[in-house]
């Protein structure tokens, strides 16, 4: 058969892989997931092929499918733990190629979502690396501790949601300055890798195909006595703003919930978990608030809210209800010219729904 028939083949044959598969998450059925996993590699005989264009198709329409309230937080875990164990009884029947070099591969700390990272170690594992691979929420000293015991050619740092950016720059700072080059991927760094760049990342890729090529072309390792700060490479933050709004942010919070009620009336009637959830809800508005004046990029918080409000539309919450939690923000923080300016683009778009397209995985810490 020749590669253009074999790939019709493998694609003919990954559309009702795809769809069993779904089938078997979402009823909670591993052993049918792992059977659905193990035969379509024998089926296309490329494990790389499953991992990255079965299972991982498959894992982004349970974000999705979360999203649109059509899953259950413990549905959402229970799909992403099965595709976990899915991952290794595919990748423990493979059998590796010798090794060619080493390399780290983590999540930054705080980030929880290691199933992109995952499958980034193992097509490297497929492709012939050695991989250290660290997993979930990895905090950066212990990282920089791995790096000068093991020696990687490269580390490569996972990130899912954006509010983690500060904690990747602090890693890539240290990593560098270890003399380790970085390659950077995951949906916090932006689908064009510019928060990758705006932190100094050697290197950045969208997916696990495209950072294996860019590892197996290699990267320069960098010159620790040429170490810069992460205040070097983000000027802006000179006015201190991120810093107020992040040591603030309790009191952020707490002033605006205790001012909300007044101005969006609903919420006289909520219940006390309703209440827990819309503090749960402001505390992230807050992070992602920071974020955005850290990475100095009005965009991303725009997004946010954007995406927020369809978020609570699915669960029969009325978008509006973010409009005076914005503006009681915006007072809050009426000396922050920052902040007022990237709290007015977020209720613009909340108003117009035009803002960069945004997605975060489901819940962040696995149960």
């Amino acid at each position: 058969m020749s590669a253009a028939s074999t790939q019709y083949a493998t694609a003919t044959a990954l559309g009702p892989a795809r769809d069993q598969l779904w089938a078997a998450v979402h009823s909670g059925d591993e052993s049918r997931a792992t059977a659905v996993v193990l035969d379509t590699a024998e089926a296309c005989g490329d494990p790389e092929t499953v991992l990255l264009d079965l299972i991982a198709p498959v894992q982004a329409k349970v974000g999705i499918e979360w999203a649109a309230n059509r899953l259950t937080v413990a549905q959402e875990h229970a799909a992403t733990a099965i595709h976990e164990r899915a991952i290794a009884v595919l990748t423990h029947r493979t059998a590796p190629r010798p090794d060619v070099a080493r390399i780290t591969v983590a999540c930054v700390d705080g980030e929880w979502h290691a199933l992109p990272a995952r499958l980034l170690a193992e097509t490297l594992r497929l492709r012939g690396w050695r991989v250290d691979f660290l997993g979930a929420h990895v905090p950066t000293p212990h990282l920089i501790a791995h790096l000068h015991r093991t020696g990687p050619q490269a580390v490569a740092l996972s990130s899912s949601i954006p509010t983690q950016l500060p904690a990747a720059h602090t890693a890539i700072t240290a990593c560098q300055a270890a003399g380790v080059p970085v390659i950077a991927g995951g949906a916090a760094f932006g689908p064009d890798g510019r928060h990758a760049r705006t932190l100094g990342a050697d290197a950045w890729a969208p997916d696990a195909r495209q950072a294996a090529a860019v590892l197996a072309a290699g990267l320069d390792r960098p010159d620790p006595m040429s170490a810069h700060q992460t205040v070097d490479d983000l000027a802006h933050l000179a006015d201190q703003e991120y810093t107020m709004v992040v040591r603030t942010a309790h009191q952020l919070v707490k002033a605006t919930l205790t001012e909300l009620e007044s101005r969006f009336p609903p919420m006289r009637r909520y219940t006390e978990e309703q209440h827990r959830r819309t503090a749960e809800d402001l505390a992230h508005i807050v992070d992602f608030l920071g974020t955005s004046l850290y990475m100095a990029d009005e965009d991303l918080f725009a997004g946010f809210i954007v995406w927020t409000g369809e978020i609570l539309a699915a669960r029969r919450v009325p978008a509006r209800s973010l409009d005076p939690a914005l503006d009681l923000l915006a007072l809050q923080l009426k000396d922050f010219p920052r902040a007022c300016r990237t709290l007015a683009r977020a209720r613009e778009a909340l108003r117009t729904r035009r803002a960069p397209a945004f997605t975060i995985p489901g819940p962040g810490k696995p149960a």
